[in-house]
C-alpha cells in the first residue's frame, strides 16, 4: 500500500489506477505485491525458526489500556471450541504453556502487503494441510513510521471478535524484531478480485444483496462492541471457503476505551407522513426507510445482548395511534457508538466520507457511507466520486451530487438505498440514528432472512484449496486463485 499523500499529510491510502496493486494478470493468477521497505518475504528465511515461539491470544479483551504487546496463552473461544480445524491444529502442536514454535509453521506464499505489514499463507505442519493467514509486521518499521498504536489496536480488536463474518485470532508470534497475527485464511480472495471476473466487471443485484447483507451484520456487531471500522472496501471483504464473507484489516479502526462501549437502547421508530407527490429529501428518505415496516427478522449476537430477543410484531394486531394521530412506530434495538468521535484523516480516498475529508470529526456513520460506496462499486464497477486524481476525488466527495450511470440498469430500491447511505450530512444519513436496524429494513433487502444469513446459498463458492506449493524460498510456487489484502 503506498505511503500517505504528502499533499494532504494523510494517513489515508491513495488507490492506484488499477484499483488493486495485487490484481492478477491473465497469465498468472497470483502476482506478489510490492515489498515493504524491509522485504519480510525474504527476511522470513533468516528467522531463527527453532528458537522463536508463537503464543495464542485470549479471546476476550477489549481494554485499550493494555501496554504489553506480549501474546497471552491460548484461550479458545467457547463458541468455536472443538469446531475449528485451525484451532484444533494449533492446540495439537502447542506446548503445555500454550506456546508453539514458528518452526511448526511452513510459510508458503506472500498473499499481500498493507500499510503496516505483509500477509503470508502458512501451513501448520503435520496437520493434514491446515493453513492460516499470518500478518507479519516489523517492529522497527512500526516505530519508525509511528504505526505501533495501529498494530496494537488491531490485535485488541481481533481479540474481541467472535462472529461468523469476522476473523478469529488463532494466535500471535513475536520476537525482538517482528510480530505477527494468525487468522483464518480465505481461499476465495476478495470482492475486488471477484468483481473483476464478473461479466462487465459488475455483480448482479442478487449477489450484491447477499454480500451487502453480511457486511451490514458484521458492521452491526462491531458497532455494538464500540468499534468503528473505517476501512470498508472490496479489498477488505474476503470470501471464505464456503462462499460467505469475512471483513479483514482492522488497523485503521477506532476502538472505544474499555468500559465505554455503547449501551443497548430501545428506540421508538416513527414514520413521518410525506406527500406522495413530492420527491424524498435525503433527510426524509433516511427517516422513511428507517421506519418502514419490518418484513424480516433481525439478528442479534447473544453474547453481547443475551437478554434481548428479536421478534417481528404480529401484523394482524391493530396499530395504536399516537397523540398526533399517526401510527406509532415499534421499538427497535440500537447499539451504535454514537459518542465515539475522531478527527483522524484515515481511509482509502475513494471511500472517505465527507466529514472525514472536511475534517469536522466523524463517528460510526462513516461506516454506512462506505457501505453505500461499496454497494455502488459492486453494482456499477466504479466508485461514485472518483476523479482524475486524489485531489479531485476528495473535492467530488464533498461537493458533487450523487449520480447513477444510465448505461447500467439498477433497480429503484438499490438506487434509493445508495442515495440514503451517500447523504453528505452524517446526521441525515441512513443508519446514523437507528444504525443497522434502519438499513436492514430498507426495501432493497426485502426477503432477506437476517437470522439465517449463514444458511443462504452464496452466489460464488471458491474451488477447494490445497497448500501444495513449496516453501517461500522456492520461486516455483504454482499460481493459485488467491489474491487479496
Amino acid at each position: 500500500m503506498p505511503p500517505p499523500s504528502p499533499a494532504h499529510g494523510l494517513s489515508a491510502s491513495p488507490k492506484p489506477p488499477s484499483k488493486n496493486p495485487k490484481s492478477p494478470s491473465s497469465d498468472s493468477p497470483f502476482l506478489p505485491p510490492p515489498a515493504m521497505p524491509i522485504d519480510l518475504a525474504d527476511d522470513l528465511q533468516s528467522l531463527s525458526f527453532g528458537s522463536q515461539t508463537v503464543s495464542s491470544v485470549s479471546t476476550t479483551s477489549g481494554s485499550s489500556s493494555s501496554s504489553s504487546s506480549t501474546c497471552e496463552s491460548l484461550k479458545p473461544s467457547p463458541i468455536a471450541s472443538g469446531a475449528d480445524p485451525c484451532l484444533e491444529a494449533i492446540r495439537r502442536i502447542a506446548n503445555p504453556d500454550g506456546s508453539i514454535a514458528i518452526s511448526d509453521l511452513r510459510f508458503i506464499q506472500r498473499l499481500g502487503s498493507g500499510d503496516i505489514g505483509s500477509v503470508y499463507l502458512a501451513e501448520v505442519r503435520g496437520n493434514g494441510g491446515v493453513v492460516v493467514a499470518a500478518k507479519v509486521m516489523d517492529k522497527k518499521e512500526l516505530i519508525g513510521r509511528n504505526k505501533s498504536a495501529r498494530a496494537k489496536t488491531e490485535k485488541e480488536i481481533l481479540e474481541m471478535l467472535d462472529h461468523p463474518f469476522l476473523p478469529k485470532l488463532y494466535g500471535c508470534a513475536e520476537n525482538e524484531r517482528v510480530t505477527s497475527l494468525l487468522t483464518e485464511f480465505c481461499p476465495g480472495g476478495d470482492l475486488h478480485v471477484l468483481r473483476q471476473r464478473q461479466p462487465g466487471k459488475r455483480f448482479d443485484e442478487h449477489a450484491v444483496r447477499f454480500y451487502a447483507a453480511e457486511v451490514v451484520v458484521a458492521l452491526e456487531y462491531i458497532h455494538m462492541l464500540g468499534v468503528i471500522y473505517r476501512d470498508l472496501k472490496p479489498e477488505n471483504v474476503l470470501v471464505r471457503s464456503d462462499g460467505h464473507i469475512m471483513l479483514t484489516d482492522f488497523d485503521l479502526s477506532l476502538k472505544a476505551d474499555f468500559g465505554c462501549s455503547p449501551a443497548a437502547q430501545l428506540i421508538r421508530s416513527h414514520q413521518p407522513t410525506l406527500p406522495s407527490s413530492s420527491p424524498h429529501h435525503p433527510k426524509d428518505r433516511a427517516a422513511t426507510t428507517a421506519s418502514t415496516a419490518a418484513n424480516t427478522n433481525c439478528i442479534l449476537p447473544n453474547c453481547i445482548v443475551p437478554g434481548v430477543s428479536c421478534f417481528q410484531p404480529n401484523r394482524s394486531r391493530v396499530k395504536k395511534t399516537n397523540r398526533r394521530g399517526g401510527p406509532s412506530g415499534g421499538l427497535v434495538f440500537v447499539a451504535e457508538p454514537i459518542d465515539l468521535r475522531s478527527m483522524s484523516f484515515v481511509g482509502t480516498h475513494e471511500y472517505l466520507a465527507p466529514e472525514i475529508v472536511s475534517g469536522e470529526g466523524h463517528g460510526s456513520s462513516v461506516d454506512w457511507w462506505t457501505l453505500g460506496v461499496l454497494i455502488f462499486e459492486l453494482l456499477y464497477g466504479a466508485t461514485p466520486f472518483k476523479g482524475s486524481d486524489n485531489e479531485l476525488t476528495l473535492a467530488n466527495i464533498v461537493a458533487r451530487a450523487l449520480e447513477f450511470p444510465k448505461e447500467t440498469m439498477v433497480s429503484a430500491p438499490a438506487r434509493d438505498l445508495m442515495a440514503g447511505l451517500l447523504v453528505k450530512d452524517p446526521a441525515n444519513r441512513l443508519g446514523s440514528t437507528l444504525g443497522a436496524t434502519a438499513i436492514k429494513r430498507h426495501p432493497f433487502f426485502s426477503g432477506v432472512n437476517w437470522a439465517l444469513l449463514r444458511c443462504a446459498a452464496p452466489p460464488h463458492v471458491p474451488p477447494p484449496f490445497s497448500p501444495t506449493c513449496r516453501d517461500l524460498s522456492d520461486d516455483s510456487c504454482p499460481g493459485t486463485p488467491v489474491e487479496y489484502f
